[in-house]
């Protein structure tokens, strides 16, 4: 299994729990991890040239990226 930087527990390796747990309790965190996590894989692809799209595409999956993250932090405060 490819290891697939910027992965949650990567990003907040100190929150790893609360992630967990949140994940279970509350099913709007968990749409946002799963959405994070599909995002990121999809980002990863395309930096690895496994998926081939055009920088505008990159760059918004980045951005999405970044907008779901800095979400998901929001609930981890």
């Amino acid at each position: 299994m490819s290891h697939t930087p910027h992965a949650l527990a990567e990003e907040f390796p100190e929150k790893s729990q609360k992630i967990s747990a949140l994940k279970e309790a509350d099913a709007h965190f968990a749409k946002l991890v799963a959405e994070y996590d599909a995002v990121n894989d999809k980002v990863h692809r395309a930096e690895s040239r496994l998926d081939l799209l055009s920088e505008e595409a990159e760059e918004h999956l980045r951005k999405q990226r970044s907008h779901l993250k800095d979400h998901i932090w929001q609930h981890l405060k």
